[in-house]
């Protein structure tokens, strides 16, 4: 079912997202860090939805956010079809939302932790650390697996990269506690401002078709893509229920 939410938020499937353009986004994330206010922000995609189905405690923290964002051309199409008030006009991805924020935090010169880098693999984690120092050269960025009590320190922006379901999970778990203004669910989206993964060409990605430029240069992914067939019927049965 979805409803009507009012203002800039609509709901799919039970879960809450924000339907305010990118940079308006940006603009009110950037402004609740700097005025410490915590900020918990999701990037749900079709593959999160379908995640939920069989595990509502992951439906409860994603709701539980400050913000959610649509990553993904389907969430913007599943408005459509469901007519959500408002539409769905544009997806906003977890790579463009992270590098917005670390354009703001290299103009800022904020604290940065990273979790979850590379799966734990220490030399890529080590390289993927100084990448991102390189391209973000005036904030200041650091793996927080490496960083004794973390917690105590004060950080502008948490990046969490585990994967869905447990860097959610993750945050839930460290949100109260630590010391920082942003927590994020980022995924992978950063092993592609880090030189780990390439990404799609700008005019593929403008017509929403990066999922299968990420499917020809990482083929085992096709199994994951198995969710937006199960993602296309849950959005045919709400239509009919409505």
């Amino acid at each position: 079912m979805t409803r009507k939410k009012g203002g800039n938020s609509v709901e799919i499937l039970g879960i809450n997202l924000s339907s305010a353009p990118e940079g308006e986004v940006l603009k009110k994330i950037v402004k609740r860090v700097e005025e410490k206010k915590k900020t918990f922000v999701v990037t749900p995609n079709p593959e999160f939805f379908v995640f939920t189905q069989d595990n509502p405690w992951f439906k409860k923290i994603l709701n539980s956010a400050t913000i959610a964002v649509p990553d993904g051309v389907g969430l913007v199409w599943a408005s459509w079809v469901l007519g959500t008030e408002p539409r769905l006009k544009q997806r906003i991805t977890g790579a463009d939302l992270s590098a917005g924020l670390l354009i703001e935090a290299n103009k800022k010169h904020w604290r940065v932790g990273v979790v979850g880098v590379r799966r734990g693999v220490e030399k890529e984690a080590r390289v993927f650390i100084q990448n991102l120092q390189k391209k973000y050269r005036q904030a200041k960025i650091f793996n927080l697996e490496e960083i004794n009590e973390w917690q105590k320190k004060e950080w502008e922006i948490i990046f969490a990269c585990q994967g869905m379901g447990k860097q959610e999970k993750w945050i839930q778990a460290h949100f109260k506690t630590a010391k920082a203004g942003l927590f994020m669910g980022a995924g992978g989206a950063l092993d592609y401002l880090t030189g780990f993964v390439p990404r799609a060409p700008a005019w593929f990605r403008r017509i929403g078709l990066e999922w299968l430029y990420r499917l020809f240069k990482q083929p085992w992914r096709w199994r994951r893509q198995l969710a937006l067939i199960y993602f296309i019927w849950l959005i045919g049965k709400a239509k009919l229920k409505n």
